[in-house]
Order: structure tokens, then sequence, then C-alpha cells
């Protein structure tokens, strides 16, 4: 079932959920940020991979390499026309057991040719969240770093699952930056 703003602000107090959390959405002056009705719109912090093809590298996630990109601290980010870069969230996320999320660009972003892709945060995964934003119009494109850049979406089940992320001891728990693909 889709939980609701109530729920979310719960579990974040009790839990520490999401942390820091921001218990109202933020809009005056950026792209808005933190709990709507039934989901919360995370920010992208100032730390940006973004991708060249100066090396003429080919992206393959076994093999991955670093030389494919350039790393930026930076509060405004411009990614190349038709590329992407990695950043990482703001807010630091713990997930219970019987919760799965799903997330989804906002339409500010969505608007202007930009598409954010997070793999669900699966039943005990923790850490702040690998973000790829992909560039698809032939011009540079602006993230700006601290604001809102997508929305989590919390479903949580009837049942407890089986094997979490965490009892997998999954490769991605507990990321701390911007994580490259593993094997």
């Amino acid at each position: 079932m889709l939980k609701s703003d109530r729920w979310i602000r719960k579990m974040s107090r009790e839990h520490e959920m999401i942390n820091p959390f921001s218990e109202k959405q933020v809009r005056e002056g950026v792209i808005s940020y933190g709990l709507s009705s039934y989901g919360y719109d995370l920010r992208v912090a100032d730390e940006f991979k973004i991708f060249t093809n100066v090396n003429s590298t080919i992206v393959d996630p076994k093999h991955f390499d670093e030389k494919s990109f350039v790393t930026m601290q930076t509060d405004i980010c411009l990614i190349p026309p038709n590329s992407f870069a990695l950043a990482r969230s703001v807010e630091y996320f713990k997930i219970p057991r019987s919760v799965l999320t799903i997330c989804v660009g906002k339409s500010t972003y969505a608007r202007c040719g930009i598409i954010v892709n997070v793999t669900p945060f699966e039943p005990e995964w923790e850490g702040f969240v690998t973000l790829e934003i992909s560039n698809t119009t032939p011009l540079p494109a602006r993230i700006y770093a601290n604001e809102g850049l997508c929305q989590i979406l919390f479903f949580e089940s009837d049942e407890m699952c089986e094997t979490s992320y965490a009892d997998r001891k999954g490769k991605y728990q507990s990321q701390q930056g911007i994580v490259l693909p593993k094997l």
C-alpha cells in the first residue's frame, strides 16, 4: 500500500528513515523538496560525476573506467547535451524491512528533458542514494545542488519479506558517496 505523509513523518521521527528530514515541502525560490502528500522529494548534493567522452571510453558495468567522468563539487552542475551525471542525495535513508520505494522524477526537470533514474530502495537498504541524471536534450542542462531532484514513493507490504537487502549483504549497503557500478 502507498504510504501517506503521516506515515512518512512518523517513520522519519521514530526510526530515522530519512535524515535530514524536512517536515514540509520547501518551495520558495528553489525546486521543491521535502515531505509531500504521498512521498518525499529528495535533494541532490553538491557532488557530481559528469560523464565525458574525452577518452572514447566504453561504459561497461563489469569494467568501469573512472576516466569516463569528471568529478566536481559545485552548486550548479552543467550536464552536457545527450549525456548524464551521477550524484548523491543530501538525505540518508534507512528503509524498514516491510517497505520498498520507487523513485520518480520531478515535473520541473522532466519538462526540461532531464530524466532521473534510481533503482528501488529494497527492504532494509540504507545509505545515501546514488542518482543518475540524464540530459536527453541537445543543449546543456543545469542541475541545482541542495534542491529537489526526484520524489520517493513508499510502499509497505502487509507482511515482512523473507530476505532483506541487509540479510543478503547487498553490495550497495550503507553507501556514503557517489558509488560506481560494482560486480
